[in-house]
């Protein structure tokens, strides 16, 4: 079943991807405005593919969540390097990105990944999608506590059997001088069991 929900929320996921890709086609990207909304599109297409996974609800069956441990170790140095050769390569290079490339030295690097620029956009959106998660069922974590509180109880248990048990006998050895005697004599110990005290109502 869960093989099934997985390959549906997939296709669906792939075949609105593929219809953002259509769009971008139909798009251009002679001015600026037309660059971005191509490229804004084919990173949409990724962003889809990655949700497709999560709104399947494939991997433990609970809610959405967002991992901002992903989102900032992950998602933004993907932003910034992807974003960087995208800003360069937009026509005009209205933020000179491309002088600043040549000052820093990675200006090769970024021609030469400008001529794959619809993978790092759709790489762009893969990746902020996988910041998104889904939690665990709500079920698992109240079984968890319940089985906790039944060791808590298990173990108070011979605790609370004690508290009614009558104290422990007690062994007395009398020792006392004979009226006709000068010496001790040692008579034969005596154990008795005190009694428990009746409580009051």
């Amino acid at each position: 079943m869960i093989g099934v929900t997985r390959g549906i929320s997939t296709l669906v996921g792939a075949t609105v991807a593929g219809i953002l890709l259509w769009f971008a086609t139909q798009v251009g990207a002679e001015t600026t405005a037309e660059y971005w909304s191509t490229y804004g599109l084919i990173a949409a297409a990724g962003l889809t593919m990655a949700l497709s996974q999560i709104l399947g609800g494939w991997t433990k069956w609970g809610w959405p969540r967002f991992s901002l441990g992903v989102f900032l170790i992950g998602f933004l140095p993907v932003l910034v390097a992807g974003g960087w050769v995208l800003l360069a390569r937009q026509p005009a290079d209205w933020m000179n990105t491309s002088n600043w490339s040549r000052d820093l030295g990675i200006y090769g690097s970024v021609a030469d990944l400008g001529n794959i620029l619809p993978a790092i956009a759709f790489g762009i959106g893969l990746t902020f999608g996988l910041s998104f998660d889904t939690a665990g069922p709500r079920r698992e974590v109240v079984e968890e506590e319940h089985v906790r509180h039944e060791r808590v109880r298990d173990a108070d248990a011979p605790l609370t059997a004690d508290r009614g048990a009558y104290p422990a006998p007690v062994t007395t050895t009398d020792t006392s001088r004979e009226a006709d005697g000068d010496g001790y004599v040692e008579r034969p110990a005596v154990t008795t069991t005190p009694t428990r005290e009746r409580e009051e109502d």
